[in-house]
Formats: C-alpha cells, sequence, structure tokens
C-alpha cells in the first residue's frame, strides 16, 4: 500500500499551475477559442477586469491561467486567477463567448473581447459595434431568444464548422 501512495502523491505534486474547475450549466456549451488560436478563451483578456476597476478589458497572461470547460482563461494577476476559481460563472461571459445577437438568431459567430456589454451581472460579447448597436436596441429580447438557442449547441460545435 506504502509504494502505491508515494508515486500518487509524487504526480500529485508534478501538476502544473492550470486549473480545472466545474462547469456552471447556465454557461454550458461550445466556447469560442478562434482568435488567439490554441485554446485560448476570450483572445486572453482577463474575464475578471469586465466587472473590476474602470470595467474594462485587460489583456491576461499565460502565466496565471486558468482551465475551464477545457479552455484556458487568462488573468493579469493570480489575485483575479482566484477570483475565476472561486465562481467562474460569474466571469466567464455568455455563450461561451459567442457573439449574444448571433445566438439570439440562433448561429454561432465569434464574440469581440473588446466589443461587449456588462448586463444584470453577466458579460455578453458581440461580433462587431454594427451588431451591438442592433443587439443594444432590444438587449432583453435577444437575451431571451439566445438563452432560448445556447442549450441546442452540441458542446463540440465550432463557429464555421
Amino acid at each position: 500500500m506504502k509504494t502505491l501512495i508515494m508515486p500518487i502523491a509524487l504526480a500529485l505534486a508534478a501538476t502544473t499551475a492550470t486549473f480545472a474547475l466545474p462547469i456552471d450549466a447556465a454557461i454550458a456549451g461550445p466556447t469560442f477559442t478562434g482568435v488567439e488560436g490554441g485554446n485560448i478563451a476570450v483572445s486572453g483578456y482577463d474575464v475578471t477586469s469586465y466587472f473590476t476597476g474602470s470595467g474594462k478589458p485587460v489583456k491576461g497572461s499565460k502565466a496565471h491561467r486558468v482551465k475551464y470547460k477545457g479552455v484556458d482563461y487568462h488573468f493579469s494577476n493570480a489575485s483575479n486567477a482566484a477570483k475565476f476559481k472561486e465562481n467562474p460563472a460569474k466571469f466567464a461571459p455568455q455563450y461561451g463567448g459567442h457573439c449574444a445577437w448571433a445566438l439570439s438568431r440562433g448561429s454561432l459567430a465569434p464574440g469581440d473581447p473588446l466589443i461587449y456589454k456588462v448586463t444584470d451581472g453577466k458579460l455578453y460579447l458581440n461580433f462587431n459595434k454594427q451588431v451591438q448597436t442592433t443587439w443594444l436596441g432590444d438587449i432583453a429580447g435577444f437575451i431571451s431568444k439566445a438563452d432560448i438557442k445556447w442549450p441546442t449547441f452540441p458542446d463540440d460545435a465550432k463557429f464555421g464548422g
């Protein structure tokens, strides 16, 4: 028994600083990772920055990353990474970072992390400023439609795929 415990303890000690977190059903579904390449959510922006300080997005660093839903989220510092680990559903963008307006129409489109709106404590991204102008005209209506359509997308759905 002792010979089994030591290798397991060593393997656990050797894990990296990337943490996997449980998935909240409210934001389950595919996460958009196409802009930065690899497996990085929200183009590497620190999702906690939308909710703190000036509320403007700040670029994160792979030195402070957290894995959530199989995707790497980057943070500007360890404190923000810890906040996200405590409650990822509070900070992760709705609809996996896809465009909220496109989702309301039943389509996947990339969300731009610099074209966003925090509404009722939730982060929504839009494809571009023109789309956001339309979306801002009926936020509640578009969210209601997108909330119905979002669960119909399989977890492995990809924009353009």
